[in-house]
């Protein structure tokens, strides 16, 4: 489950501008803030059904959208090739703050 919640919020955070207000609303309380399905229908006077099947269908969007789109596995590519080059320079002592900082800036970009 953790896994899980971990690619939907990563997913959320890469693909939210295409989903309705009422996606959004229900994904970010489901999984940013980790209220229950009751809660989120209690919250707006819906049935806890509605918002299940609300939560699943935009889960099914956003997998959709990463599936044609592929921003969040050109994300998790960069940040591990940055990983890589940041060990490779360490190794040969050519990490000084100025290249670290330049590193960080490359990763910050997105």
């Amino acid at each position: 489950m953790f896994e899980k919640t971990n690619r939907m919020n990563l997913l959320f955070d890469f693909y939210q501008e295409l989903l309705t207000t009422k996606q959004k609303a229900y994904v970010s309380f489901y999984y940013l803030d980790d209220y229950s399905l009751g809660e989120i229908a209690e919250e707006f006077e819906v049935s806890r059904q509605a918002i299940y099947d609300n939560i699943k269908r935009t889960e099914e969007s956003l997998e959709k959208y990463e599936e044609k789109l592929g921003m969040l596995k050109k994300y998790q590519q960069r940040e591990k090739l940055f990983s890589q080059l940041e060990a490779q320079l360490t190794k040969k002592n050519f990490l000084d703050e100025q290249v670290k900082d330049t590193l960080e800036q490359l990763k910050n970009i997105d």
